[in-house]
């Protein structure tokens, strides 16, 4: 599967590039968890593999990208870089939809973005409790109908990724990126880990402290397929 070779700031300017002239863009942050999934499902390996950007989210990807010679430069984590987007988003006046994670959650993140981006253009948002069928028709509708520029999804991996493979065409939107729990981060419902341990790439420790019965999936059994998979391939 790609990865793109970027810094995060070198990342962000290709996107605004690309959205200033109007290419449609997917961008897709990867973890271990991602990888192993994707090693799993056929349909999010072929997404990834089409996507314009594939950033490295994760300590996992980068740390693979260096034992095996690679030169990929820094984690590019996707919240930080919808965050950073916004910011230009809010700049620029280019409109933003928030589609994904649960209604009070999807309209606290809306409103904490308007008060941290002043003037930002949040053309709509929708919450990810839809099914497939006439309801996500519906939602694309909207989506389409809003004229957002730029889409975040939030309906975590791989749900995320096979709706926008279903469905970028049709949006309308000229970029999207699926940000997994990034509306919980930006509604602060779900807290950051230090920088000092995002640095030293022990978020995913970080978070499986907090909710262990959730995490420790991802974290320790996800993880372990990921190095396996990375010593086959070295």
């Amino acid at each position: 599967m790609p990865l793109d070779a970027l810094t995060f700031d070198e990342t962000v300017r290709r996107i605004v590039r690309r959205v200033e002239r109007g290419e449609p863009t997917v961008q897709v942050s990867m973890n271990a968890a991602k990888y192993v999934r994707a090693a799993e499902n056929p349909a999010l390996r072929s997404f990834i593999q089409r996507a314009d950007i594939v950033s490295p989210d994760g300590a996992g990807p980068l740390l693979a990208a260096r034992r095996l010679g690679l030169p990929v430069p820094e984690r590019v984590p996707g919240v930080d870089l919808m965050m950073a987007l916004l910011a230009v988003a809010a700049t620029r006046g280019w409109t933003v939809f928030l589609l994904g994670a649960r209604p009070e959650v999807v309209e606290r993140a809306v409103t904490q973005a308007r008060r941290r981006w002043p003037g930002l253009a949040v053309a709509g948002y929708h919450h990810g409790y839809f099914r497939e069928g006439e309801e996500e028709s519906a939602v694309v509708e909207r989506v389409r109908a809003s004229g957002a520029r730029m889409l975040f999804v939030a309906l975590g991996t791989p749900r995320q990724e096979l709706f926008l493979d279903r469905w970028f065409a049709h949006l309308g939107v000229t970029y999207a990126q699926g940000v997994g729990g990034g509306f919980d981060v930006l509604a602060g419902v779900a807290r950051r880990a230090p920088t000092w341990v995002q640095r030293a790439g022990l978020e995913g420790v970080y978070r499986l402290l907090l909710e262990p019965r959730k995490r420790w999936r991802r974290v320790i059994v996800d993880n372990a397929r990921f190095l396996a998979m990375v010593w086959r391939t070295r």
